[in-house]
């Protein structure tokens, strides 16, 4: 497998440390908010990740963390009459809710910086003790930045490049501009832990070298988070743990690009800020985190309601041809014909395509290219009659359809019962353009009650007040059945 490196700026052939198990640490999220647009695509990156790691049969030991101290929190607290741990509780606690409902599936190790203290202290001392980092009168803890000489390596960054924006804010007893802290000593108001300083609390970057050691060894196999904490979040976790250890922290650095707002920067000054609950308020769970995979996990994203409408309409039609396929093999008479040959080496090129577009630096655009290209296949067998009742095509419409069980447990989409599923989006788009689906139902007993009494004026009138309504009728076999126009 093919994974690009940040570290070193290209693909490289993925292949973990100790043969069969891959340790892989990922940066979770501060607990001080509803988690957003951004935390949705990160989450499903590396869930989709790990998800294709273990169908290689390879044990994946996979950590990720919670922030729960840090200004923000402290922030959230006193704005909310809280206290800080009560704050991270409630948002850890909506995290889960969230990527729940996503798909995301639980990490291995789920530590808390508030766990883990004493290592954090021990690291620091350490660091103190071998000249890398310094306590101030008041305090703090800093690292020096310039001791560790290849600080950069991972964001291309050059120290004069730093230095010409790096200022010391008032009160700080920093030796140079570009040192970060390791530990704050306490202030007012704020949680406080006892160390060799006098009270305080962790810096942000130091939490994750201590827990990512601890937990998992180093080098680490894979660390990974959003491209927007290359810089200063991991390359300051870089310094101060190969610092301390003279060992490389991480032999892959993995990061998801950024997501856009209707093109432009997420922010919440600009008030374009999209909570994965706002999200959930539009579309089913599911719609979005096949947006999600839809595109290249490194590639910006664009999101608007009209990329999420687009979506829809894509899962929708794989699913469609699900709900097609599984009644097209709920038949019993087959022929036995035998499937073209052609056909068949489409099918083998299709499945190895999608696995060489995962092999290809987790290619899930691509791949899912792929699924659609055998959905279509899958299409032209139900279409050609003699075809589909065949065992030949039987064969196809099976292989294709049982395919979807793995896809499903790698992209985490798919694996809904495809009736259920059609139902919930249909009911979710008309919410969105106030439909209301028992009015709709009610409508349509109205109009069969009507054509059993040969009322067909009447029929006719109900179809046109549902069609409105922005409702389409289609009459079925087994009765009529609806969707939103």
């Amino acid at each position: 497998m093919q994974l690009y490196n940040t570290l070193t700026r290209a693909k490289e052939p993925f292949t973990p440390a100790h043969e069969g198990r891959v340790n892989m640490y990922v940066c979770g999220i501060t607990a001080y908010d509803y988690c957003h647009i951004g935390h949705a695509r990160s989450a499903v990156v590396f869930d989709v990740l790990v998800r294709y790691l273990r169908s290689k049969d390879l044990e994946v030991r996979f950590a990720r963390n919670f922030t729960d101290v840090d200004d923000k929190i402290i922030k959230r607290a006193q704005e909310e009459g809280l206290s800080s741990e009560a704050v991270s509780e409630k948002y850890i606690a909506a995290f889960y809710e969230d990527m729940d409902r996503l798909g995301i599936l639980r990490a291995d190790m789920e530590p808390r910086a508030t766990r883990y203290i004493g290592e954090m202290l021990q690291l620091a001392q350490h660091l103190i003790d071998t000249g890398f980092a310094y306590a101030t009168p008041s305090g703090d803890v800093y690292f020096r930045v310039r001791a560790f000489k290849p600080y950069g390596k991972l964001s291309g960054r050059n120290l004069e490049e730093l230095q010409s924006g790096a200022r010391v804010a008032p009160g700080e007893e920093k030796e140079d501009p570009l040192d970060f802290a390791l530990w704050k000593a306490a202030k007012p108001g704020e949680p406080t832990w006892e160390s060799p300083w006098g009270p305080g609390r962790p810096g942000w970057h130091l939490e994750c070298s201590a827990m990512s050691e601890d937990l998992l060894g180093l080098p680490l196999d894979i660390h990974g988070g959003g491209q927007d904490l290359v810089f200063p979040h991991h390359e300051n976790e870089i310094a101060q743990t190969e610092a301390a250890t003279g060992k490389d922290f991480a032999r892959f650095w993995v990061h998801n690009g950024f997501v856009q707002i209707n093109s432009e920067k997420m922010s919440k000054s600009l008030n374009n800020f999209v909570t994965i609950r706002d999200i959930f308020g539009y579309c089913l769970p599911e719609v979005l985190r096949f947006f999600l995979v839809a595109a290249h996990y490194r590639s910006p994203l664009d999101y608007s309601t009209e990329a999420l409408d687009e979506a829809e309409k894509g899962i929708r039609r794989i699913y469609a041809a699900l709900a097609q396929m599984d009644d097209a093999l709920a038949g019993t008479k087959w022929s036995a014909n035998a499937a073209p040959a052609e056909l068949l080496a489409e099918l083998d090129g299709l499945e190895k395509d999608f696995d060489q577009s995962m092999e290809d630096d987790l290619n899930t655009a691509a791949a899912l290219g792929h699924i659609f290209g055998m959905v279509r296949l899958a299409g032209r067998v139900m279409e050609d009659k003699a075809l589909r009742k065949s065992q030949g095509g039987k064969a196809i419409l099976e292989r294709i359809r049982g395919g979807f069980a793995r896809y499903a447990a790698i992209l985490g989409v798919f694996g809904s019962e495809p009736a259920r599923f059609l139902a919930d989006l249909r009911d979710s788009r008309a919410a969105r353009k106030g439909i209301e689906s028992s009015k709709v139902d009610d409508l349509l007993a109205q109009r069969k009650q009507a054509r059993q009494d040969k009322d067909f004026a009447r029929s006719d009138a109900i179809r046109d007040e549902l069609a409105a309504m922005g409702v389409e009728v289609k009459d079925t076999p087994v009765g009529a059945v609806w969707d939103v126009a």
